[in-house]
């Protein structure tokens, strides 16, 4: 069975930075597109950031040129550097991934809170 393990989470202050990193673990044959998905208190989930495993990226409009996506294939990880960092930042942080065989899967969520 594959599982999605996160880590990274925090508290940080307004305009600090986090890194939050995924490992897909379990019997993997490929994994397609890994990314990153948040969800704020009364909002829906919304996705951050993605990349393929071509390398190609994308992210929100709202954490462009602050949010860096990155991956290593041969871990089956998937990064998500976080700069300058807002109030409105502040979710939950789900990892996903797309796998050839199981599917989509998502990890358990890790809390990001940025606040003085």
């Amino acid at each position: 069975q594959v599982q999605l393990v996160e880590s990274g989470g925090g508290l940080v202050q307004p305009g600090g930075s986090l890194r939050l990193s995924c490992a897909a673990s379990g019997r993997i044959f490929s994994i397609n597109f890994m990314g990153w998905y948040r969800q704020a208190p009364g909002k829906q989930r919304e996705l951050v950031a993605g990349i393929t495993s071509g390398g190609r990226t994308n992210y929100a409009d709202s954490v462009k040129g602050r949010f860096t996506i990155s991956r290593d294939n041969a871990k089956n990880t998937v990064y998500l550097q976080m700069n300058t960092l807002k109030p409105e930042d502040t979710a939950v942080y789900y990892c996903n991934a797309v796998l050839r065989v199981e599917g989509v899967l998502f990890g358990q969520g890790t809390q990001v809170t940025v606040s003085s």
